[in-house]
């Protein structure tokens, strides 16, 4: 958040001519803006796939009990907020493209506001909203993949497809060095930046071929190829990836900005997306979900408690603004209506999480429980 708001800051100084000039330009074959959202955010793509596979495999969603209630609140996150931006923007065929940008959540600064706020949030909760955000982040990857692809070039397509079979093929053989993986990973991410399907989904899918060594009642084997990358990724992607992609992302000129404009039909679509949206599906899937004895509600947790965690379901901040990227790659007008707008209904999905989160009261534990 503060490189982003130091992002608006220099956007709209006297620094502006020479921030947005070195965003456009080359290094190589691609301009400064594409090697972060092409290049760096692959690495983050990565650290997200590795988390996928560990929580599926050894984690928080390896039964399908442990799945329904973060699945259908995911699900309901994913369709509420863009169903929201669909009927704003209904009338406007230009903009409709960007449907999906306010279906993401941001996990990191979710989580980081539950952690601000320590033991008033039951553990339950914590561990609740990280499996929903990690469904969320793999229908975000489904998403790219399948709407927001340029034109599909076959011979790049089949070099991936190949690659990727080699990564698979070296899972099967039990190779476990990781150098191996992350210098075909290299090939396999530029064959899909030629192919027409966005590179970061290369990130995800070099992730699904590490190997997991299981470890049940040991859930950070430092042993097992998969944790000792994603313990390695985990600092680069928090403290380089996110804060370079906030920074080159988030500045956007309100030189000329008038209040009007957030009633233009993006921001506004975005903007209650996220706010309403967001909180509509998962608390309102959550709740149904519940009450049809389909699954119990997260353990020591109040129903304002829940609603509250609905709420920082809203910040999409990252995942937004990479999915706004796509959807308006060619208009720059519709690129600064969508950063407003994730702004703004980020901002206020936090302010109003945290603020019901503080203030919500705990579930009464029953007689004879402590």
């Amino acid at each position: 958040m503060v490189s982003a708001a130091l992002a608006l800051v220099i956007a709209n100084s006297p620094a502006a001519p020479t921030y947005f000039a070195a965003l456009k330009a080359y290094l190589g074959p691609l301009s400064v803006l594409h090697w972060i959202n092409d290049a760096l955010m692959a690495v983050f793509f990565l650290l997200v796939g590795l988390e996928i596979k560990r929580e599926m495999l050894d984690g928080r969603l390896r039964t399908w009990p442990d799945r329904i209630l973060p699945g259908v609140a995911a699900f309901g996150g994913m369709a509420a907020p863009a169903l929201v931006y669909v009927a704003v923007n209904w009338h406007s065929p230009e903009t409709l493209r960007g449907w999906a940008i306010p279906a993401a959540t941001d996990i990191a600064f979710a989580l980081g506001v539950l952690a601000l706020l320590g033991s008033r949030v039951p553990v339950s909760l914590k561990v609740f909203l990280t499996a929903l955000a990690i469904i969320d982040d793999l229908g975000a990857v489904l998403i790219i993949a399948a709407f927001y692809t340029a034109d599909l070039s076959l011979p790049m397509l089949s070099g991936a497809a190949a690659t990727f079979a080699v990564l698979f093929a070296m899972n099967k053989a039990g190779v476990s060095r990781l150098l191996p993986y992350l210098l075909i990973g290299a090939i396999l991410w530029l064959f899909v930046l030629k192919s027409g399907i966005h590179a970061t989904v290369a990130g995800v899918l070099l992730a699904f071929t590490i190997p997991l060594r299981l470890s049940i009642g040991k859930p950070d084997d430092p042993t097992s190829p998969l944790h000792k990358l994603e313990h390695a990724l985990h600092p680069w992607s928090a403290y380089l990836v996110l804060p370079v992609f906030g920074f080159a992302n988030a500045g956007v000129s309100l030189a000329g900005f008038d209040p009007k404009m957030l009633l233009d039909p993006v921001t506004l679509g975005v903007a209650l997306g996220l706010f309403l949206g967001k909180q509509i599906g998962v608390f309102g899937f959550v709740l149904a979900t519940v009450k049809l004895g389909l699954a119990q509600r997260p353990a020591h947790a109040s129903w304002p408690q829940v609603y509250g965690v609905a709420l920082l379901c809203g910040v999409g901040f990252t995942m937004s603004l990479f999915i706004g990227l796509l959807a308006f790659a060619n208009a720059p007008e519709l690129e600064a209506e969508t950063k407003i707008g994730v702004l703004v209904g980020s901002i206020g999905c936090m302010l109003l999480g945290a603020l019901v989160l503080r203030f919500a009261p705990p579930r009464p534990l029953l007689k004879g429980r402590h």
